[in-house]
């Protein structure tokens, strides 16, 4: 019995951080696909769930270089970017990478967008997605975040 009981606790000492870790990857596995599915909506006010909003915090997008807050962010999507589109489709990949560290987490992904222009061809591309989250008041929310196309 002492025996079994020790195998029972090396066993759960290697498999128990795995599972977590599996769990983790689920987890962020949805939260990217809502994320997606709310940018696809054309609305960034159905995506500012996900982001944090301290006036202090960048995000990188493909056009423009950056944007100091959530806000401008928001604010130059809904006005600049949305009304040139009549549809939008963002599909995340299935390379999800997550890595958490307490209330910290980094994932990183690639993701084919589909889209539609007004006036102007159909746009058709893979691009890349990082982004950090940060566990806030048990909600996961992005501090930072970095969108890009490559050139070819």
């Amino acid at each position: 019995m002492k025996r079994l009981l020790s195998a029972a606790l090396i066993l759960s000492m290697f498999c128990l951080p795995v599972f977590a870790q599996k769990k983790g990857a689920d987890d962020f596995n949805d939260l990217i696909k809502r994320y997606y599915t709310a940018w696809s909506t054309l609305n960034p006010d159905n995506a500012s769930v996900f982001y944090a909003k301290d006036a202090d915090l960048v995000f990188f997008d493909i056009d423009p270089l950056k944007y100091t807050s959530w806000q401008q962010y928001h604010d130059n999507f809904k006005n600049n970017v949305a009304p040139g589109f009549s549809s939008l489709t963002i599909t995340p990949g299935k390379d999800l990478k997550v890595m958490r560290k307490g209330s910290i987490t980094l994932t990183i992904l690639t993701f084919h967008l589909s889209a539609k222009q007004k006036d102007g061809p159909a746009l058709e591309f893979d691009g890349r997605h990082t982004a950090v989250w940060e566990k806030r008041g048990g909600q996961w929310l992005i501090i930072h975040e970095h969108v890009s196309k490559p050139l070819s």
